[in-house]
């Protein structure tokens, strides 16, 4: 049984990456009920916390359903990151998770997400006095380093677990690489041989499969997978990896009726949470997703993207549902 502290996350857990504009209250529902261990919020600026940003504490909603959560905060400055994590705390989540890792450009221009990376001893301080502030387990997500001539994962990990951090998720790339070219998993590895390192160790990066699945927890001994992109669109990759874990087998991949029914569900999940209009309208960027590989799918994505009534919505996707069940 993996833990984060006292907190049980199951055998084998699979865990759900957090992500910007994907890993809602909606979608996480979906990839909860195709079995996912873990979740985290999409990552919260603690600037726009300590400021009540409406966008940010709207990221903090969690839902009994969820559990167990974590939210995920970022940030540049130690006294905004100690500020914003007293805050968490009516909020309940299982986890505090600190992104190290994020890549993208807007973020690292700041100084925060990846841009830590170049300073270890800031990340280390920042860390610790987020540990300080409050009871709930505290997580860590980085990448490997910043470059290649400055991956110091070994040092990272074991100088944030003298922190009290409870668990790490490293993603198997640099800042420098984003998301190109294969994760390199050989330094997280190596983290599970340190005798040095006792805290849970999740790998994530191009877990698309449950063969690669297997292949990488057997072969890197992680304590657990964290998955980001491989889940969008496709949620049922949980129980695809969980089945194979189990029996050794592929599972049959989803049925149309499966897809319709969780582009429905993802749709009103998403409109009782977010109001119809934006429910709507966000949920355009997902159509492509769930029916890909679909021949002649463009049409009825067309009309999918520029309706605005959920009772012609949900009878396009029935009409989807009728006109490829033969063909899945």
């Amino acid at each position: 049984m993996v833990k984060i502290g006292d907190l049980e996350i199951g055998e084998n857990p699979l865990l759900l990456a957090p992500m910007e504009d994907v890993s809602d209250p909606p979608f996480r529902l979906l990839c909860k009920e195709n079995g996912c261990d873990m979740m985290y919020t999409e990552f919260v600026s603690v600037e726009g916390l300590i400021r009540n940003v409406d966008k940010s504490l709207r990221k903090l909603e969690l839902l009994p359903e969820e559990r167990p959560i974590g939210i995920q905060i970022f940030g540049a400055e130690i006294d905004s990151m100690v500020e914003a994590t007293k805050m968490l705390e009516p909020y309940m989540p299982d986890v505090i998770d600190i992104n190290f890792g994020c890549p993208v450009k807007k973020v690292v221009n700041k100084g925060a997400g990846a841009a830590i990376l170049k300073d270890i001893d800031k990340m280390v301080s920042m860390t610790k006095a987020v540990v300080k502030v409050t009871n709930i387990p505290v997580t860590v997500k980085t990448r490997l380093g910043w470059d290649n001539q400055s991956i110091k994962i070994a040092e990272v990990a074991e100088r944030l677990q003298d922190t009290g951090i409870k668990a790490m998720s490293i993603h198997g790339r640099t800042r420098k690489q984003m998301y190109k070219g294969d994760a390199d998993w050989t330094e997280i590895g190596k983290l599970k041989e340190n005798p040095n390192i006792n805290i849970p160790i999740f790998g994530n990066g191009d877990i698309d499969s449950p063969e690669k699945a297997w292949n990488y927890k057997t072969k890197y001994g992680v304590d657990g997978l964290m998955i980001g992109r491989a889940t969008i669109g496709n949620p049922w990759i949980f129980r695809e990896i969980k089945h194979y874990f189990a029996t050794g087998e592929l599972m049959p991949p989803p049925t149309i009726e499966e897809r319709v029914d969780a582009v429905k569900k993802h749709l009103l999940y998403g409109i009782e949470w977010k109001g119809e209009r934006i429910g709507i309208l966000e949920m355009r960027k997902h159509y492509t997703n769930y029916f890909k590989g679909l021949k002649n799918i463009k049409y009825y994505r067309m009309k999918l993207v520029t309706e605005l009534k959920i009772d012609n919505i949900l009878n396009i996707l029935d009409e989807i549902n009728e006109n490829y069940k033969e063909t899945l």
